[in-house]
């Protein structure tokens, strides 16, 4: 099994830098630090359209999928109660009439 290497945040602003503000092309700069062209693409991309999230490491998510997680986990606890509360109703007498109740003499 082939483990992906990893990069640190600071590697990869370094190879931005070479294609943004040094003038190489992403081939170029990819080629002088050994890595493909397409991911040092992605990476240009990535930093572009940031808003200070980009490279933010293992298991942080973005500020949006953070809360379509939490909005994900509450729509499933919603879904529960709601089943539960079928159930309830579904148990309880269909009229008025059924009920009986005890009132001592």
């Amino acid at each position: 099994m082939v483990t992906r290497k990893k990069y640190s945040k600071e590697f990869k602003l370094d190879a931005i830098s070479l294609v943004r503000d040094q003038g190489y092309t992403r081939r170029e700069a990819a080629s002088s630090l050994g890595i493909d062209a397409t991911m040092l693409g992605r990476w240009v991309n990535e930093r572009q359209t940031d808003d200070g999230q980009a490279f933010r490491g293992t298991g942080k998510l973005m500020p949006e999928q953070e809360e379509i997680r939490k909005l994900k986990v509450q729509v499933k606890r919603l879904e529960m109660e709601k089943d539960i509360l079928k159930k309830r109703r579904s148990s309880l007498p269909e009229k008025h009439g059924d009920i009986r109740v005890y009132c001592p003499a």
